[in-house]
Parts: structure tokens; sequence; C-alpha cells
């Protein structure tokens, strides 16, 4: 049994039983991958995978089990790694963060601004995109940190801590009727095309709940994942928009204006998520810190040490 074919499984599976994308994430060709494969459940005397043919259809009994150990091996190796290099150089090594463009665009900056400043030897990097797809990436390994709303707390692979509550705004263009009405009201956003986050973001669902106990129905005409779109695309005359209170800055978008209706709407939660089982370095804990100062390494690793008890 060799840690390689370990990995190979490992990917296999979370690429939904497709060798070929697992061959592309592993860098190797599919051939390569499949003969590893047979040769570890030949090695082990059970099928790992149920086949039809030679393409992979599901994950036997036997091989559900042996996932869930791969996946406790495979970790405690990465945590191996990352203890060794915490004492080779506690301030040299790779951070990665995966978030929302609104998260990286307008509530990360200083966070990051300082953590570069303290640990110029880590290279940090972002990885945008929608909270499945953030958690997906934390989970298999992808990234360090997630940072998302509250769908990244649905994972139990994860262990997601609140930062901080955050609601909505409805821009549009000057002069349009919809800032005139004081207190603006549902039923008069209702009445307009509405342009706003996507339905994989989290916060959508508060949204359309907030209608629908009201009886109302709104003309979402035009989803984005990105903020800045939504300000575009209600600039171009498209409709009102629909956003965070923190991507509208007054001094920049100053083809807008804004109506904050936090009175309306439900807050929505951002969450950072860490791996369960993972070793954070020391690094990590304080780029945490940075962005959440209550989320103390203290109270991040009760958190976590909760988590796997």
């Amino acid at each position: 049994m060799k840690f390689q074919q370990l990995r190979y499984i490992s990917t296999v599976a979370r690429r939904g039983l497709k060798v070929s994308d697992a061959a592309q994430r592993l860098h190797t060709t599919q051939p390569g991958v499949s003969k590893q494969i047979r040769m570890l459940e030949e090695e082990l005397g059970v099928d790992i995978f149920q086949r039809n043919g030679k393409r992979l259809v599901e994950i036997t009994e036997a091989g559900k089990i042996i996932l869930g150990m791969t996946e406790t091996v495979l970790q405690g190796l990465a945590n191996i790694k990352q203890v060794a290099a915490d004492f080779a150089d506690e301030a040299k090594g790779s951070l990665i963060i995966a978030t929302t463009h609104t998260q990286a665009r307008y509530a990360l900056p200083p966070a990051v601004k300082s953590f570069t400043e303290r640990y110029p030897g880590v290279r940090l990097r972002l990885h945008q995109g929608n909270p499945t797809q953030i958690s997906e990436q934390v989970v298999a390994g992808q990234a360090d940190i997630g940072i998302a709303t509250e769908k990244i707390a649905s994972y139990g692979e994860l262990v997601a801590m609140p930062c901080y509550q955050w609601n909505r705004c409805v821009v549009a263009l000057p002069g349009h009727p919809v800032l005139e009405h004081k207190p603006l009201t549902l039923e008069e956003i209702a009445k307009y095309p509405i342009i706003t986050y996507d339905f994989a973001f989290a916060g959508r669902t508060h949204f359309n709940r907030t209608f629908e106990e009201r009886g109302l129905r709104p003309n979402v005409v035009l989803t984005a994942i990105d903020s800045d779109v939504i300000k575009t695309y209600v600039e171009l005359g498209l409709g009102i928009g629909v956003l965070a209170n923190m991507a509208f800055n007054p001094e920049r978008d100053t083809t807008l204006r804004a109506v904050d209706v936090s009175d309306l709407f439900e807050p929505s939660t951002t969450y950072l998520a860490v791996r369960r089982s993972a070793y954070l370095r020391g690094y990590v804990y304080a780029f945490i810190e940075m962005f959440a100062p209550h989320l103390t390494r203290k109270r991040v690793e009760a958190a976590m040490h909760a988590a796997t008890i």
C-alpha cells in the first residue's frame, strides 16, 4: 500500500468517481490512476469502487470505510508536514484563503494588508467562488481557510466560526422612484426589476424568504456572484440592486445612490471555516485573529477540539 494510491482513491471519490477529472487534478494519466486503484484493491482483497465495465459507478460498503480511514491518514500526513514547517521556520510558508468576491473585495483587505506586512515570507493566495465551492476547497485541503456565509457551516468536515453579521442595501440610479419612498418597503422594492446575488449564495435564502412571508414575488431579472457586476448593471438601467451594505461606498460609487434596508431583511452571518482535523500553523491563527479579533487562537483551538471529541 502506497500513499500515492490513497491519494488516488481519495481524489477519485471527491471528483464524483470521474477518473479523468481525478487524473487531471493529480497531474497524471487516467490509465495510471485506474491501474494504481486496481493494484490497491488486489492487495486489500476487496473492491473499493463498483464498476460498470470500465466506468466507476459507486463506492462499495468496504470502500466507504476505507475512504474514511484514508482521509484520516492523508490529513495526518499533511499535519506532519505542517508541524515540521512550523518548527523549521514559523514565518515562511503559504496561506490559501477561499472566499467570495464580496468578502475578498470589501471585508478582507485590512486583514490581508496587516498580514502581509507582518509575515512577508508567507505566500498569500485568494481563491474566489461561491460558498459551495469554497467549502469543498477547504474540505479537500486545497485551501487553509474558507470565508463565506451560512452555507459553509453546514459541512460536517469543517469547523465553522461566526465572524460578523451583515445586511443589505438597495442601490439605484439617482432620481429612481424607489429612492423617494421613506421608509422603503418590500412592496415598493417588489415593483421593480431586481439585480442581486446568485442562488448559490446563502444570503439568497434570506432574501427570498423575506418576500415570500409577505406574499410577494420579487422580479429578479439578473443574478451575479460579484457585487461590482450587480452595480454595473444597475448603472446600465436594468433595474435596482440589492446587495451587501459593505459593497456600497458612496465615495467610489458616485453614479449610484443607496438606501439601507437592514430593517427589512434578516441579517446574514459571515463564517470562517477550517478543516476539522487540520493542524494550523501559527500564522494561520494570526490571520484569523486579524480578520475576526474575537477569534483568538485559544477560541479557535477550543472550537476545533470540541468538534473532534
